[in-house]
């Protein structure tokens, strides 16, 4: 199927970039690099019991902030890896995909519903684009919220990994084996 190939080679330029061997290497990557202050769009959700709905409004909009961010070439690389639960554990992979140029150049996403769950967990409906034109829609996701900061969920970021693997899970980083 033509669609699922592009959707895979995009996923493997946005999400991978060629760096899935070094992340599955076994050995840890470690960085003394400080995560960066959430920006504004990453504002804690709001606890006022009067104005839930509007705080969950509050929350979307900033679940898709964070989405289109992380999925954005020109978001820099520390903020991306401060947008992905646990995201250090995937700081290589980032790194690498940004550096791949490519794919990921073109490569964002759009996202087109957010159902805030709880305080702590969003349902996310997003379409990955390719030089604008949708090439993998309607996606469900998982936002988190994590330290202060709605991210994106591991488990729909270890999906869109396997789903560039033809859905093999054992090239997979060992984070995504707990995410399942």
């Amino acid at each position: 199927m033509n669609t699922r190939r592009l959707a895979s080679l995009i996923l493997l330029a946005c999400t991978v970039g060629g760096s899935l061997a070094a992340c599955s290497s076994g050995g840890s990557s470690t960085s003394s690099t400080p995560t960066p202050t959430p920006s504004s769009a990453a504002a804690a959700p709001s606890a006022s019991s009067s104005s839930t709905s509007s705080a969950a409004a509050a929350d979307a909009k900033t679940i898709a902030a964070n989405w289109t961010a992380f999925f954005s070439p020109k978001t820099p690389v520390a903020q991306r890896i401060s947008l992905l639960q646990d995201g250090q554990q995937f700081a290589t992979v980032i790194r690498t995909q940004a550096a791949a140029g490519g794919l990921a150049a073109g490569a964002t996403a759009k996202v087109t519903k957010v159902t805030v769950i709880s305080p702590q967990q969003a349902a996310v409906t997003y379409t990955i684009l390719l030089d604008g034109q949708p090439a993998l829609s309607n996606q469900s996701g998982t936002a988190v919220y994590q330290d202060g900061t709605w991210k994106v969920g591991l488990a729909s970021f270890c999906g869109l990994l396997s789903l560039e693997n033809s859905g093999d899970t054992s090239k997979l980083p060992a984070a995504c084996k707990s995410a399942a």
